[in-house]
């Protein structure tokens, strides 16, 4: 079995939020080469996505591997000395913790990890967003796996007619729930509609029984008790013979949803597929953006990646996305833009509110609400 581990942290942004520094990606190569040459790792690539700095990586070790996720974390303390010694911004802000107690579950990072018997041919989506949170990948896994007008198999291939299991999270009760599409599509509809709260955490093809995808589920937010950054969530897809094909799992991605984040992590905005030497969000800390690299996975072995939206079939996509941005800048300060009150709660909003508490005055005359 092999086990294929995205794991990102933020360690300090170029400049501003926008882009990882040369310096902290070239230290995290040589670590990774190093993890490779020991035998940590059977192989690995750096990747970036905005701000955040990602490790791609295969591994013998099974998911949540204290030396894997121990390897993973003290990059991301040495990329952060980096940040540091060049004063770059925010340096170190999604290391919540210095002692690391076996993984990196509550500390901060966030990561996907999706263990594998490889097939003959194991083509691998790995996807990095930036300047949004976890339920980003809601409305695309969901036309990945359950919606016929995005995904052809579902109609066409025996194995795929079968149907997926959607694993969703719970992120404010931490509790967990598996719906079996296509006949509770609309139950998980209900609940995936609503991707601050609730979260696709893994998709398993129930003709195979294998693991189809894998996503981060961490909110900072959460984890912190207040704001300290977007999530930044990254995501596995494997792809073909009886799972969707590469086209079928990119198709999602010429949508530009919309998302929450972009400035301040407080604002909807659109999701921008881009190649990834364009994953540097700047106009108003956006639009947000997500990068595909594929990976033909072969005896443990990543290889070279393929940048899959370096592609003009997106530039439609990106031009929507910058059209959207538009008209939602123009609403400033106002929803929908603007991210509704109960999203804004682990802001610096409530410094301002209590600031003005005092301020407020009954209205005269009014009656309160019965059970208000």
């Amino acid at each position: 079995m092999a086990t294929l581990s995205i794991i990102k942290a933020d360690t300090g942004g170029w400049v501003g939020h926008s882009a990882v520094h040369p310096e902290q990606l070239a230290t995290a190569k040589v670590r990774a080469e190093e993890a490779v040459s020991e035998g940590l790792l059977m192989d690995a690539h750096v990747a970036s996505c905005g701000d955040d700095l990602a490790l791609v990586m295969s591994h013998r070790l099974g998911p949540d591997h204290p030396d894997v996720h121990g390897f993973a974390y003290r990059v991301f303390q040495e990329t952060t000395a980096v940040a540091q010694r060049l004063g770059l911004y925010g340096a170190g802000q999604d290391l919540l913790s210095d002692a690391f107690s076996g993984n990196l579950r509550g500390m901060g990072p966030g990561y996907a990890e999706l263990e594998l018997e490889e097939r003959p041919s194991e083509p691998v989506l790995c996807f990095l967003a930036d300047k949004t949170e976890p339920g980003a990948w809601n409305l695309p896994l969901y036309k990945m796996f359950a919606d016929p007008f995005n995904t052809a198999g579902l109609v066409i291939d025996s194995k795929m007619h079968a149907g997926f299991v959607f694993e969703v999270f719970d992120l404010y009760e931490e509790k967990r729930i598996e719906f079996r599409c296509s006949e509770e599509s609309y139950d998980l509809l209900m609940y995936i509609g609503a991707p601050a709260r609730y979260v696709i955490h893994s998709v398993t093809s129930r003709a195979l029984g294998i693991t189809a995808a894998a996503t981060s589920t961490q909110r900072l937010s959460l984890i912190a008790g207040k704001y300290v950054g977007k999530d930044d969530p990254v995501m596995i897809v494997r792809a073909q013979s009886g799972l969707p094909a590469v086209g079928e799992i990119l198709e999602p991605f010429t949508l530009a949803h919309t998302v929450a984040g972009c400035m301040r992590g407080s604002h909807h905005a659109p999701l921008m597929p881009v190649a990834a030497d364009q994953a540097h969000p700047s106009r108003f800390d956006g639009p947000p953006r997500v990068v595909a690299l594929g990976f033909q996975l072969h005896e443990g072995m990543l290889g070279m990646p393929r940048d899959l939206f370096a592609d003009p079939s997106f530039d439609t996509a990106r031009s929507t996305a910058n059209t959207v941005m538009d008209y939602l800048r123009r609403h400033g300060p106002f929803e929908p833009h603007r991210l509704p009150l109960e999203d804004l709660e682990y802001t610096t909003m409530h410094d301002l509110e209590a600031v003005l508490a005092r301020r407020w005055q009954p209205i005269p005359g009014a009656k309160k609400a019965a059970g208000v």
